[in-house]
């Protein structure tokens, strides 16, 4: 059994008083996985999230792999968070290590380190992690008597900036594979395997990258410019890591053991993932390309973790989630099944990720019950040529439609989320945001019932963020607009909307950081040369640079010039076509292929028809990783994405689970053939 380190709490205890939300460093929260819970674990992990415990406590994936590593006898997992700018302050004064939070023990005292990856502005937080918890920053640097420190997230499709702070990065879904990985490596250690033995074993485990076995290969830009992109050192080394897709998503454990925090998370509030991918195809979304296929969970599966969770948390709200919860195929089953259970108890549901176009008069009447607050829906942009260059898939008449239908329905207040900077935008593309913007608000005063107008009134919050170009994604060689081009649309921005109802505060217009911004794309399109400038950049004292009253601009610039990696230019760099990426060793399963054909389709603003609907775009997922969406029911196409599906030409059929059957067998028989004739066993990776 691990015990808490009670000597070392003793010296964190009166810093704990001296600190803004003492209760970030508390633990002993309800559900949290005790020591003595595991008396029979030998093999001690921890899962990190590197960011306040109020985000990372809220982080679905971080509690997904504490629940599926804990549910192993012989592994005891817990949590660990990156502690404020006060308390860091502290420790770093007093010289006190990183601890979990179950039993206080050091980060370095661990056997697997886990730390997620959830965007590109927490790359400086990483390194600040590691370092408190006083874990060499380098994987070479690192002994026989360290642990093992382990990546995962959204950011490792393009693992290069991060990759000499790892030992592995996992690419795609974990929750099974952090478990395999953990009691290989425990079983390594029992037999003696030095680090270096392991780590080549942890190579051959589909969906784990490890990046020591990679070299970085420089290639020269005619600007003077440069990037790196990997290679294996040898032919024993997975030329291509596959990314891990769990199939069957319903078998999943839907509701992972809930803990309750002691202080309010930024989504305070119980959350059940219900689906599993995206396929609408927006161009300019990388979520939207990695987590492919669509995998749905059943109806009651969700309704009896809902209860669960629900009564086990105290919780009065539950969250629906997922990159596009209103796509499920039984949303609305749902709804009305948890509303009637909710009838009189005042807890309530809602729906974070809702689309435009699935967005109907019932959903709207479905959503939170009695308690609506705040609607949130994203055009993305402000003209239909726009919407039809990035993929969105969406036009007028759906926005509309889903104002009228929220706003007879009761609703008060709405947020509308757009985008610039996106490839092929225009002046009048910009200026269309205003225009738009003030004809939904005219549209949602007019929807309002009669005898509720009085009483009601409609504001409208725009937000308006600077597009970043995100590898795997069909605007991946695309750069950043300069820093003349974003001033001057933000002047048009500006323009486009009506002074009066600026001036009454009937519309709030927010618009974006653009130096965050450029730092995100920089990191996001950057190889293994964008390594020494987040560790630059950390030195120079930036952490936390997500938070806008800490981000240093300043900071980021001045390491650009140290490591020789200018920010801003490095972020308008546009790819050639042909040219080696740095991610291009990396497989999300959508083939390079496909990208580069829906960046052409962008080009000539023809759209592309989301799969599940019938027709396969041929992205390469299903082919290429055998896997393939799995819907509870039939999922009903909008006008708008009817209108799609019409217009598309050169589709197939969508791959079902008889024509991936016939794929595998032929892909088996086809390994026999190349082993009997002695062609090399056929590895781990497929």
């Amino acid at each position: 059994m691990f015990k808490a380190n009670t000597a070392l709490w003793e010296k964190y205890a009166p810093l704990v008083k001296q600190v803004e939300k003492p209760s970030r460093y508390l633990g002993q929260e309800w559900g949290a996985i005790e020591s003595a819970d595991k008396p029979d674990a030998d093999y001690h992990a921890v899962m990190i999230y590197p960011d306040t415990y109020e985000i990372g406590q809220a982080n679905q994936a971080i509690s997904i792999l504490y629940d599926a590593l804990n549910a192993d006898g012989r592994i005891y997992c817990e949590r660990a968070y990156l502690p404020w700018v006060d308390m860091i302050a502290l420790m770093r004064e007093k010289g006190l290590p990183l601890a979990s939070l179950e039993t206080f023990t050091p980060l370095r005292e661990f056997d697997f380190v886990g730390i997620t990856l959830p965007h590109e502005m927490a790359a400086t937080n990483v390194l600040e992690t590691l370092d408190l918890g006083g874990i060499p920053l380098h994987a070479s640097e690192r002994g026989e008597g360290d642990p093992l420190v382990f990546g995962g997230g959204p950011c490792a499709f393009n693992p290069e900036p991060y990759a000499p702070f790892f030992d592995a990065i996992f690419i795609g879904e974990g929750e099974r594979a952090d478990v395999e990985v953990a009691l290989l490596h425990r079983k390594l250690k029992a037999a003696g395997a030095s680090r270096a033995e392991v780590l080549r074993a942890l190579s051959e485990v589909r969906g784990l990258y490890v990046p020591s076995l990679y070299e970085a290969r420089r290639v020269e830009l005619s600007d003077g410019l440069f990037y790196e992109v990997a290679r294996p050192l040898d032919e024993s080394v997975p030329k291509t890591v596959e990314k891990l897709v769990i199939q069957d998503f319903d078998a999943v454990k839907a509701l992972p053991e809930p803990i309750v925090p002691y202080n309010e998370l930024v989504h305070d509030r119980l959350a059940i993932e219900v689906l599993r991918g995206c396929n609408r195809g927006c161009r300019f979304c990388q979520a939207g390309m990695i987590y492919r296929p669509v995998r749905e969970r059943n109806a009651d599966t969700i309704v009896a973790a809902v209860a669960q969770g629900l009564a086990c948390t105290g919780y009065d709200e539950v969250s629906l989630t997922s990159l596009s919860s209103t796509d499920h195929s039984t949303i609305v089953e749902q709804l009305r099944r948890l509303n009637r259970s909710f009838h009189g108890t005042g807890k309530s549901v809602s729906l974070p990720s809702q689309r435009v176009d699935a967005f109907g008069v019932e959903l709207a009447r479905l959503i939170a019950g009695e308690k609506k607050g705040g609607l949130t829906l994203a055009p993305e942009a402000g003209t239909q040529h726009l919407r039809d260059v990035i993929n969105k898939g969406v036009n007028e008449e759906d926005l509309f439609n889903a104002v009228t239908s929220a706003f007879e329905a009761g609703w008060g207040s709405l947020k509308l989320y757009f985008m610039i900077g996106l490839p092929g935008e225009t002046d009048e593309d910009v200026a269309g945001i205003g225009d738009l913007c003030k004809r939904v608000l005219w549209a949602a005063r007019d929807a309002v019932p009669e005898d509720q107008r009085a009483k009601t009134h409609v504001q409208m919050r725009v937000s308006v963020a600077l597009f970043v170009p995100k590898a795997v994604t069909p605007f991946q060689w695309d750069g950043q607009i300069g820093l003349a081009q974003i001033k001057h649309r933000i002047e048009v921005l500006k323009a486009s909307f009506p002074e009066s109802e600026l001036r009454k505060k009937n519309i709030k217009l927010a618009w974006h950081d653009s130096a965050t911004s450029y730092v995100e794309a920089v990191l996001a399109r950057g190889g293994r040369e964008c390594a020494p400038l987040i560790e630059q950049a950390w030195r120079n004292g930036a952490r936390f640079d997500a938070w806008s009253d800490q981000f240093s601009w300043e900071a980021w610039q001045q390491a650009g010039e140290q490591a020789g990696v200018p920010i801003l230019a490095s972020a308008m760099r546009e790819y050639a076509e042909d040219a080696p990426l740095p991610w291009d060793h990396i497989s999300s399963g959508v083939r390079k292929a496909y990208l580069l054909r829906e960046r052409h389709k962008a080009q000539q603003a023809m759209t592309t028809p989301d799969c599940t609907f019938g027709k396969c775009s041929v992205c390469g997922v299903c082919q290429d990783l055998l896997v393939y969406n799995r819907t509870e029911g039939p999922r009903v196409a909008s006008p708008s994405e009817q209108g799609r599906m019409d217009a598309a030409s050169g589709t197939i059929p969508a791959p079902t689970a008889a024509s991936i059957a016939k794929l595998r067998q032929a892909r088996a028989r086809k390994a026999e053939q190349a082993d009997a004739a002695g062609e090399g066993e056929v590895r781990v990776h497929g």
